[in-house]
């Protein structure tokens, strides 16, 4: 997704707790602009990481974490073409932040090998892209560290029961109004959307 906008960094955005619910997600016609999923490893914080002076470490950031999920995020913008847009558009756009599928907590998946782990994503039941964890910053657990010391070095805090999404393990996928989508993680588990006709 980098490469696709040209920017060398991540960006983030927020999701409000009133655009996310758990596996299977239904999208009712009219509450989406566009059609599309990124499938994705999210954490929910355990404990607080809050501003200080010295960077966060990766232990301490992963000691932080309370459960790993697999999930779904439904991107949406105010743009018409947002593929078209520059990095700058979209980080005024909120990092295209739109919904949230959460599946269920991964039994196991803070050992798990996040960079290693597949990704297939399916829509109506035909295989339409294929990724791994090591497409997000090379591991989903970089992502949160960068993330906790993004957010401190600005005196922003990540709180405990915050859901961190990590970017898609796969290209963005492109559905159509019907599509029923689902994202398998293997060991770890699904999440489903379903975009209402």
């Amino acid at each position: 997704m980098q490469a696709r906008f040209g920017v060398d960094a991540p960006f983030s955005g927020r999701i409000f707790a009133e655009f996310m619910d758990g596996s299977p997600l239904y999208v009712p016609p009219g509450r989406v602009n566009f059609f599309t999923i990124e499938p994705e490893f999210d954490f929910v914080l355990g404990r607080s990481l809050a501003p200080r002076a010295a960077p966060y470490t990766r232990g301490e950031v992963r000691a932080a974490v309370a459960s790993v999920h697999p999930a779904i995020e439904v991107p949406d913008s105010r743009y018409a073409d947002w593929l078209a847009m520059t990095a700058a558009d979209l980080i005024a756009d909120n990092a295209i932040a739109g919904l949230l599928c959460l599946g269920p907590a991964a039994p196991g998946g803070l050992a798990c090998d996040l960079a290693a782990q597949r990704v297939v994503v399916s829509v109506n039941g035909k295989t339409v892209a294929e990724g791994a964890g090591r497409n997000v910053l090379g591991d989903p657990w970089n992502v949160l560290v960068w993330l906790a010391n993004h957010l401190r070095a600005r005196g922003a805090t990540l709180e405990a029961g915050h859901v961190v999404t990590t970017g898609s393990a796969t290209d963005i996928v492109r559905c159509r109004p019907g599509d029923a989508v689902a994202a398998d993680f293997g060991p770890l588990g699904r999440a489903e959307v379903r975009f209402g006709a």
